[in-house]
This record gives C-alpha cells, structure tokens and sequence, in this order.
C-alpha cells in the first residue's frame, strides 16, 4: 500500500466533485432545475442546436432519462425541440431566452463555488491542480472506446 496517500486518490476525487456539486445545487436551486438539468442546460448553451442523441452521450446518460430531461425542461420553456431540415427523425435542442439569461447568471454561482472550494491555495497551487487533474483525465481517456460503444473483451490482450 502506498504511504502518501495517493491510496485515497479516488475518494478524494470522488468526495471533492460531490461537494461541488452539493453546494453547486444549493446555490442553483433558486431556479427550479435539478443538477442534472443544469448539467444539460451547460451544454446546451455551449453547443447549441445539438442533436437529442447526441446530449445523451456528452451527459453520459441513457437517451430515455435525456428524453424525460428534456420534456420538464421543454414544459418549463428552458428549451426547444425542432427537427432537424436533413433527416426529420433528429430532434434538434435549442436553449430559450430564459436559458441563456439563467446561465449567464449561474456562471457567476458557479465562479463563488469555485472560489470557496480553491480558498486557502496559491495562484500556483490551483495551476498545478488543474495541470494534474487535467493530466489524470488524459492518462484514463487514452484508449478509451467512443462514447456509446462497447469495449471489447479483456480477454483480447492474450
């Protein structure tokens, strides 16, 4: 077992991105969507006339729990659903005038979140923690199938 700690990494990884997200909800919560529609809402802004497939994937969600996102999103005037001019099965998602203000709004929350969760950390620690943790995401996405595909047995390293 390794001495300093990094036998601990995943619970601290894993205990860290959940008390974001607790505090993150508690602050958001003023506009009536979950974490995951908020999740959805992000992306959705920032990729904005994206196929409903394709914000099941980048949410790493079932299509069916994006489809029931979507309709309570839709109901609430967070979003638009239009078929796509190319292929009338593609539902296309557009956020409203009331997404848009609501982010630019909760990217302030999410800045006072942040700045709690870094304090008591130099310019220079912070940098280092988001070089590593970007340096963890790239080690574990390396060979890593494409979102939506199965990836093979283990047995073919034989």
């Amino acid at each position: 077992m390794v001495s300093d700690g990094i036998d601990r990494l995943g619970f601290l990884i894993h205990d860290a991105a959940r008390l974001l997200r607790k505090r993150f909800e508690a602050k958001g919560s003023a506009y009536g969507l979950s974490a995951a529609q908020w999740r959805l809402l992000v992306r959705l802004v920032k990729e904005e006339g994206v196929a409903q497939a394709r914000l099941a994937e980048l949410l790493e969600i079932e299509p069916i729990s994006v489809s029931r996102l979507l309709d309570r999103m839709e109901e609430g005037g967070w979003i638009e659903r239009r078929q796509d001019a190319s292929d009338r099965r593609v539902r296309m998602i557009f956020p409203t005038e009331k997404s848009r203000e609501a982010f630019a709004e909760i990217k302030s929350v999410a800045g006072e979140v942040y700045d709690l969760a870094l304090a008591g950390l130099s310019a220079d620690e912070k940098q280092t923690l988001i070089r590593s943790l970007n340096t963890i995401i790239a080690n574990l996405s390396e060979g890593d199938p494409p979102a939506g595909q199965a990836g093979g047995s283990k047995d073919n390293a034989t």
